[in-house]
């Protein structure tokens, strides 16, 4: 996916960077004595858990700490210029000029009532562009990143563009006044991965055509695999290890870096519990003495308690900072997982059937002239859910996973179609039904932090649960006490409120909440994506945990196949509504047989720098409107062997292919199979 830079000059030099924020605890340095350079039209990935300081660090070079963060010390040159020194007048001509910035939620950094063109335009008008010239550049600069029938879009709103086409807008935007440096802070983590990779393919494009730098913030070490030249890894404020991309992956020297490497779920792997790297990220305001990666690291000694390791060269541009590779040590040790013994239940009754259902979102109302047409979100799913098994459920926005969900639950009433729960068909949706539902069916939700009550302890929370399912009194006490412990969280923070505790943690409260009810089976609807890749780990393995010892069902949602593949025993992949591929795992994943299940694999980064000359398929465009779908296969306008690409297959546009049965095993629904 990279290309060599061209250029050698260093672009912007970093040293001793320190930013502290005074609290009432005194004052915290969130960067602490940070340096890095870099070269003209390069890569740096800057890489840690949340709390790191990555995002601190870019807001400190763009000038743009919030209060009441200051600069204690360092120097931030670029291009031999010190910008730190500068006043808020000068930094104004610095950005948007000099250097830009793409933020990780383009919803939130595009005003929602201006057209886009206008705001690309603005980004021209500040810095002496004439009105006339700024519109043109503006249309130019949409071209550039990708956006099609520019002459339409430019007067388009936000909320009119998908996420990606967002993303592009906000590159758009910081490409402006062509800047040399780009510093990108997560652009793609809020994305599906086919999207994500035209987002990195774009990069690529304009450092290749435009020598732009870049710095990349992620937590995603297959984008930094596959996309940077050299790479920063932080913790607790440092930087504990640098250098460049393939000789990091090559050979690790810092077990932090070790660590998070490992914990990565990967699409071609198998299901082996996965090495999480045990605790949360230290607080910034209480680190631990000595390395402050100690206290969850699997190779520390005495003196990495007692004392800081500084940052020393080990050769090849390298650097770590760490006592046991600097003695000669190995740091490729992993904590030794928790051993599993997977039980399948005797029963083979289905906790869940799915048969041909559809929902309709868009009769709900009547308009000035009748009920509005329908809008199919899911149309004709059938699909099973056995005790102590999961079932994947993949696919990009907007193909109906959510929807899906939340009929099978009763928030959204089908169209048509059986649901049948633990042998009872709640089709109807009344409160026998719903009552049936809820005893048997419990959610995981993606943000456990918005469906976490803020003026409720974590206790009251459980208790409400738990007074549902009809447990009240000292024994819905008991009981929220033994759901902390089931969960892995301590029974003492039941007092606590949502905010005291970190993301990883929410989400094990959400956990034990879905568990009050002692339920059968459990929809987890992308329940880790909001999660750094050390607390995803845990949480897969809390999730497999309970599956294997509570024999619970589970209906996975997501859009990571590295996490779907580690976890599941079967694949289902969704496309505008419909059930495109399925099959078992290693099936699926092994030898796909749909083409989109083919592109959503080779679009997904592997933490592997060896996979960048791999073979890859990025889908470009978005997925149709559920309310004006295409004719035939609803793939069929993006799809690489469909008739846009190969003559002579009319039968695309025509016919609806149906689940079959491919010489691979699996089910396909393609009138192509396995040619791609």
């Amino acid at each position: 996916m990279t290309s060599t830079p061209t250029a050698t000059r260093t672009l912007i030099d970093v040293r001793g960077l320190t930013v502290a924020f005074p609290t009432d605890r005194g004052v915290v340095r969130a960067v602490n004595d940070v340096s890095w350079q870099l070269r003209e039209g390069e890569i740096l990935g800057i890489v840690g858990e949340s709390g790191s300081g990555k995002s601190v660090t870019a807001r400190a070079i763009m000038g743009m700490l919030r209060s009441p963060g200051r600069i204690d010390s360092g120097t931030v040159e670029l291009a031999g210029r010190d910008l730190l020194p500068l006043g808020e007048l000068a930094m104004c001509a610095v950005r948007g000029q000099e250097m830009a910035m793409v933020f990780q939620d383009p919803q939130a950094a595009l005003n929602p009532v201006m057209r886009v063109g206008d705001q690309i335009a603005e980004a021209l008008l500040v810095h002496g562009v004439a009105k006339e010239t700024a519109r043109a550049r503006a249309a130019e600069l949409l071209a550039q990143v990708g956006i099609p029938d520019v002459e339409r879009t430019i007067d388009l709103y936000p909320h009119e563009f998908s996420g990606g086409m967002r993303q592009r807008v906000v590159i758009a935007i910081a490409l402006a006044n062509k800047p040399r440096l780009l510093i990108a802070d997560e652009p793609t983590t809020a994305l599906d991965v086919t999207i994500q990779a035209q987002i990195l393919e774009l990069l690529v494009e304009l450092r290749r055509d435009l020598g732009i730098a870049i710095v990349m913030i992620t937590h995603d070490m297959g984008v930094v695999a596959e996309l940077c030249d050299r790479m920063l890894v932080m913790y607790g404020g440092r930087v504990v290890e640098s250098g460049p991309v393939a000789e990091v992956f090559a050979a690790t020297r810092h077990p932090y870096t070790h660590a998070l490497l490992n914990a990565v779920p990967r699409a071609d792997a198998g299901t082996e519990a996965l090495p999480a790297i045990p605790g949360a990220p230290p607080d910034p305001a209480r680190l631990p003495t000595g390395c402050a990666f100690h206290p969850r690291c699997a190779v520390a000694q005495d003196v990495c308690a007692a004392e800081r390791p500084e940052l020393s060269a080990r050769g090849d541009g390298r650097v770590a900072a760490c006592w046991v590779s600097e003695r000669g040590g190995t740091v490729t040790v992993l904590p030794t997982p928790t051993v599993r013994s997977r039980s399948v239940p005797a029963s083979s009754t289905p906790i869940l059937e799915v048969t041909d259902l559809v929902t309709d979102v868009g009769s709900r109302s009547r308009g000035l002239f009748g009920r509005t047409p329908p809008v199919y979100a899911v149309n004709g799913i059938s699909l099973q859910v056995a005790p102590g098994e999961t079932l994947g459920l993949v696919g990009e926005s907007g193909c109906g996973k959510s929807t899906l969900s939340r009929t099978i639950v009763g928030i959204n009433r089908p169209a048509s179609g059986r649901v049948v729960v633990d042998g009872r068909d709640v089709t109807a949706m009344d409160r026998a039904a719903l009552a049936q539902v809820t005893s048997t069916v419990q959610y995981v939700f993606q943000d456990p932090y918005a469906s976490l009550n803020p003026r409720r302890t974590i206790g009251q929370s459980l208790t409400e649960a738990l007074g549902v399912a009809g447990v009240t009194g000292q024994a819905a006490r008991t009981r929220a006490a033994e759901l902390m412990d089931r969960v892995g969280l301590n029974r003492g923070h039941l007092d606590r409120y949502p905010f005291a505790f970190s993301g990883g943690q929410r989400q094990r409260v959400g956990i034990a909440r879905a568990l009050a009810a002692e339920p059968k089976m459990l929809i987890c609807d992308e329940p880790v994506s909001a999660l750094d890749v050390s607390i995803q780990a845990q949480i897969i393995n809390l999730l497999e945990d309970l599956r294997n010892d509570l024999g619970l069902g589970y209906l996975f949602i997501a859009h990571d196949l590295g996490v779907v593949r580690h976890l599941s025993d079967r694949v289902a992949v969704m496309y505008l509504g419909r059930i495109v591929e399925t099959g078992p795992a290693e099936q699926v994943y092994g030898s796909p047989q749909h083409p989109y299940t083919r592109a959503l694999l080779s679009s997904t980064p592997e933490p592997e720098t060896g996979a960048r000359d791999r073979e890859r398929i990025v889908l470009f465009g978005d997925m149709p409107s559920p309310a004006n779908p295409p004719s035939g296969c609803a793939f069929r306008t993006r799809c690489p062997i469909g008739p846009l690409h190969r003559s002579g297959r009319e039968i695309c546009s025509r016919t609806t292919p149906e689940l079959g049965v491919t010489p691979a095993g699996q089910l396909a629904a393609c009138h192509y199979p396995g040619e791609l």
